[in-house]
Order: structure tokens, then sequence, then C-alpha cells
């Protein structure tokens, strides 16, 4: 049995709430159906400083291990989560990016291009940010995620890093 860990879900959006955030829901179901916890769900605008906030509190936490992001991640308007995000990255995490946009093109097309879909470590916890659409979880979730999060998964994956195996 893949070992559970605990993860916290943060949909960025200046427009959903908890009846409209399908993408954050479809993350909560897809994550409690793999048998890991979800130990904190919120929404925040797309703030620079109201994400950080949000995501230092849960990676200083010891009690998450995991975070996944949905929203704030192509160009438009105020998208900022990358810009939120990287600088409390100790570790980057290129291949999730790399390997989400390869599988969305399949999906979208040229226009993954615009995804700024990001991954890295920060004291100890691994943050997935996706892009806003249930969709795209789906790609994230079905394409990285679920093996990334099952310690049963190999050649490697992140359970090993988060518990030191």
């Amino acid at each position: 049995m893949s070992t559970a860990l605990n993860v916290a879900v943060l949909t960025v959006s200046d427009t959903r709430t908890i009846d409209t955030d399908t993408s954050g829901a479809f993350l909560e179901e897809a994550l409690r159906a793999s048998g890991h916890a979800v130990v904190d769900r919120q929404i925040v605008i797309d703030d620079i400083y109201q994400l950080r906030a949000v995501l230092s509190r849960w990676i200083a936490d010891p009690g998450v291990e995991v975070v996944l992001t949905t929203g704030g991640t192509g160009f438009s308007g105020r998208d900022s989560t990358p810009e939120a995000v990287a600088p409390l990255f100790d570790k980057v995490i290129e291949g999730f990016g790399e390997v989400f946009r390869a599988l969305s093109r399949d999906e979208i097309g040229s226009s993954t291009i615009q995804s700024r879909a990001l991954a890295g470590l920060a004291n100890g916890t691994v943050i997935f940010c996706m892009p806003g659409s249930t969709g795209a979880c789906r790609t994230a979730w079905e394409g990285v995620l679920r093996d990334q999060l099952d310690s049963e998964y190999r050649p490697c994956n992140f359970v090993g890093v988060l518990r030191g195996h």
C-alpha cells in the first residue's frame, strides 16, 4: 500500500468560491481516492503577498508535506503564481513544468507554451503549481502527480525525498 501524505490544496483565483472551484475539488477528490490526507484547502486571490503568506505558513508547518496549487500560472491579467512561489523554493523541479507542457501539448496544442507550471522543494515541502483549469489539473495528476506521490512508484518518487528514504 502506498504511503499517505499530508497535502494542502490552494486555488489561486479572484473569482472562484469553494462552490465553484472545480479544479480544487478535483485535486481534493483525486488525493483522497489515492489515500492521501487533505489537511487544508484554501482559495486566495491572485496577489503575490497573499499567496506567499498562505504558502509560507504551510511550508513552515511540519504537518504539510505537499502543496498543490491551481491557477495564476498563465500570462494574462494578474497571473502571478510563479512570481510568488519561485522565490520560496530551495530547489526547483524543472522536470515538472517540462513534462506537464509536453503532456498538455497533445490536448491544447501550441497554447501549452503559455503555461508557466512549476514545482520545487521548500523547507522539505514539495510544491506543484498547475494552471487553473480542471483539465490541466487532471493532466498533471494523471500524467505526473499520481505517480510521484505514490511511495510504490519506481524508479523514484517524492515520498522518498519527503520521508528521507
